[in-house]
C-alpha cells in the first residue's frame, strides 16, 4: 500500500513558513507584491487566479490584478507588461494562460523581466534552468521537486519517465530531473508502447490531462506515481490522469487529486514572489 503523498499539507507548511518570512519583510520596509494578467474569461482561469489571489493574502503578499479584454491588441498586452517590469513596487508578473489566438504569447513570455518573472517561463531562465544554474523555476515542476525533497525520494540514478511534454510541466521538468542525476525518458502522443516504457519507471510523473490513464499494469511495483493531471468527471468528480484506486496498492508513493500536485504549484509561486522580492531588495545575491 503507498504512501499518500499530502501536498496541502505540505503546501500549508511551506506558506506558514513564506508568511513569516512576508512578515519580516514587511518590518524592514519591504512589500511584496505580485501582478497578475489575465485576458479574456476563461472559466478554469478565473478559479486559478482566485487561488492565487487567496495564497497571496494568506501568506501577506499584496496581489493586483489586471483583466483585460478578448480583443486587445498584442501591442497593448505588451507595453502592460512594460509598465510593469518598470513599476519598483511589483516584484513578481505573472501571466495567466492560456490567452486568446490572435494574441502572441511567447512575444509576451520574453518580455516578462527575468527578475520578476516567478513563473519561470522568461526563454532566459528556462535556459538557465537547463544549464543548472540558479533560476525561477516553473511552479508545477518546483512543486514536484519539493515534494521529493520532502519525503526523501532520491532521484540519484532513478528512471524517471514523464508523461507529456508540454511548456509548463514536461518540458522543465525534464531538466529539473536531470539537475538531481535522474534517468529521464520523456513519453508523448507520438511515442509507441508506452507501456514498455512505463513499467520500468522508478518513478512515473503523469501530466496529460487524459482521465485514468495509468492503470495498475503500466506501472513498476513500488514505483513512485506523480499524477499531475486535473480532469472533471461527467459526475462533476475531479480526478488525476492516474488511476490511483488501483495503483495505489502497487505504489511506494502516490500523490492523490486533488490534494496532491495542485496545492504545492500556487505554494511554489508565493515562494517565488518571496525569492524575488528579497533578490530585488539586494537580500539575497
Amino acid at each position: 500500500m503507498a504512501i499518500i503523498i499530502d501536498g496541502k499539507e505540505l503546501s500549508k507548511k511551506i506558506r506558514a513558513n513564506l508568511k513569516i518570512e512576508c512578515e519580516e519583510l514587511t518590518i524592514k520596509g519591504v512589500k511584496p507584491k505580485l501582478a497578475v494578467i489575465m485576458v479574456g474569461k476563461d472559466p478554469s482561469s478565473e478559479v486559478y487566479v482566485r487561488n492565487k489571489s487567496k495564497a497571496c493574502e494568506d501568506v501577506g503578499i499584496q496581489y493586483k490584478e489586471y483583466l483585460l479584454k478578448e480583443n486587445i491588441l498584442q501591442k497593448d498586452l505588451i507595453e502592460l507588461i512594460k509598465k510593469l517590469n518598470a513599476d519598483k513596487t511589483v516584484n513578481g508578473i505573472l501571466l495567466q494562460s492560456p490567452i486568446p489566438h490572435n494574441l502572441d504569447i511567447n512575444e509576451a513570455f520574453r518580455t516578462i523581466s527575468i527578475e520578476k518573472d516567478v513563473e519561470g517561463f522568461n526563454p532566459l531562465n528556462v535556459g538557465k534552468l537547463v544549464l543548472n544554474q540558479d533560476t525561477y523555476v516553473s511552479c508545477t515542476p518546483y512543486g514536484i521537486m519539493k515534494i521529493f525533497e520532502e519525503y526523501n525520494i532520491d532521484l540519484n540514478g532513478k528512471n524517471v519517465v514523464i508523461l507529456g511534454r508540454s511548456n509548463i510541466v514536461g518540458k522543465p521538468l525534464i531538466h529539473c530531473c536531470l539537475n538531481k542525476n535522474a534517468t529521464v525518458t520523456v513519453c508523448h502522443s507520438k511515442t509507441k508502447n508506452i507501456k514498455d516504457i512505463t513499467t520500468n519507471a522508478d518513478i512515473l510523473i503523469v501530466a496529460i490531462g487524459k482521465a485514468n490513464f495509468v492503470t495498475e499494469d503500466m506501472v513498476k511495483h513500488n514505483s513512485v506515481i506523480i499524477d499531475v493531471g486535473i480532469n472533471r468527471l461527467e459526475n462533476g468528480k475531479i480526478t488525476g490522469d492516474v488511476n490511483f484506486e488501483n495503483i495505489k496498492e502497487k505504489a511506494s508513493y502516490i500523490t492523490p487529486v486533488p490534494g496532491g500536485v495542485g496545492p504545492m504549484t500556487i505554494a511554489m509561486l508565493m515562494y517565488n514572489v518571496i525569492k524575488a522580492t528579497k533578490r530585488q531588495n539586494g537580500m539575497i545575491d
